[in-house]
């Protein structure tokens, strides 16, 4: 059983490809959903392998890397490592506006499912903000001053939405922009456009704009003598991304050593190896790179533990 649990939270610097294999869909190359309700998500098995790459790269001793993350190899079946991160959730998600260039968006059923989360991580101040259900024509913003409308309306792609001021939803625009966006002065303008820029939709119209308003581009490897796409090779091919600027989130778990003995002294409990997941992201590595194509930049992601 877990001891002891913390939240990761992940926000897209570049966009970010993690695959889910080939499909037979219009999209050849698309990304990982939740299978009910097709969210974009990143499944733990990436965010966990990245970590221990980290650790792994940055001189940690291979005894805390096999006491947080488990052995490898002939030793794999030894013990499991006592970090259990879940899959990467889908908190906001950017969409061009007519007004103020982009809102974040998000829904309902997300934020109630990411309080559920945040108050398992936090029992002691849990985060009570009440967001009313919301129609699909409608949309819910911090103040009637925000940016992002133009009069009562908020115009998102080619879609119209009556805006309506709500206290909870400014309430929550301020905490995320507190405690979830990256710390960092470069991300002080961020912090301030989100506090304005939250628009809250209704599930089905949050659900749509995650299914379509993806990044979908066209990819092609070239003939090195003739330098057309090589057609031999399946040369030419389209993938999706998350876009740039979503903010996820990854409940970390940990429960005590799982090996009996060589415990290094910051990995002694559930709690110390908590801690030190977070210093080692906080001093220096707060960004990872996530999911495929490294060698184009795609996947950079910036780090913050609560």
């Amino acid at each position: 059983m877990f001891q002891s649990v913390k939240l990761l939270f992940l926000y897209t610097e570049t966009p970010l490809h993690v695959g889910s294999g080939s499909s037979l869909g219009t999209v050849d190359l698309p990304i990982q959903r939740e299978k009910h309700t097709h969210f974009p998500m990143i499944q733990s098995s990436g965010i966990k392998g990245k970590l221990r790459d980290t650790f792994s790269s940055n001189g940690h001793s291979q005894d805390l890397i096999d006491v947080i993350f488990g052995p490898e190899g002939n030793k794999s079946s030894d013990h499991a490592g006592a970090l259990s991160p879940s899959d990467g959730r889908l908190l906001l998600f950017p969409v061009r506006s007519l007004a103020g260039v982009f809102a974040w968006i998000t829904c309902p059923m997300v934020i109630n499912r990411f309080i559920r989360d945040f108050n398992l991580t936090q029992p002691s101040q849990p985060l009570t903000v009440s967001i009313p259900s919301v129609d699909n024509e409608a949309a819910l913003i911090p103040n009637s001053n925000s940016p992002v409308t133009i009069g009562n309306s908020v115009v998102l792609e080619e879609f119209s939405f009556t805006a309506t001021a709500n206290q909870d939803v400014q309430t929550l625009a301020e905490w995320i922009a507190d405690n979830a966006l990256p710390t960092g002065d470069e991300y002080k303008f961020w912090r301030e456009k989100l506090k304005t820029d939250l628009v809250v939709l209704s599930d089905t119209a949050f659900t749509d704009f995650c299914k379509f308003s993806t990044e979908v581009v066209s990819r092609t490897k070239l003939n090195p003598d003739t330098k057309t796409v090589d057609k031999k090779i399946g040369g030419l091919w389209t993938e999706e991304n998350l876009p740039s600027d979503c903010l996820l989130y990854s409940p970390i778990f940990a429960c005590n050593p799982r090996r009996q003995n060589s415990i290094p002294s910051n990995a002694t409990n559930a709690a110390t190896i908590l801690t030190t997941v977070e210093q080692h992201l906080t001093n220096g590595h707060y960004r990872l790179q996530l999911g495929g194509n490294e060698t184009v930049g795609r996947g950079i992601v910036a780090t913050r533990f609560l």
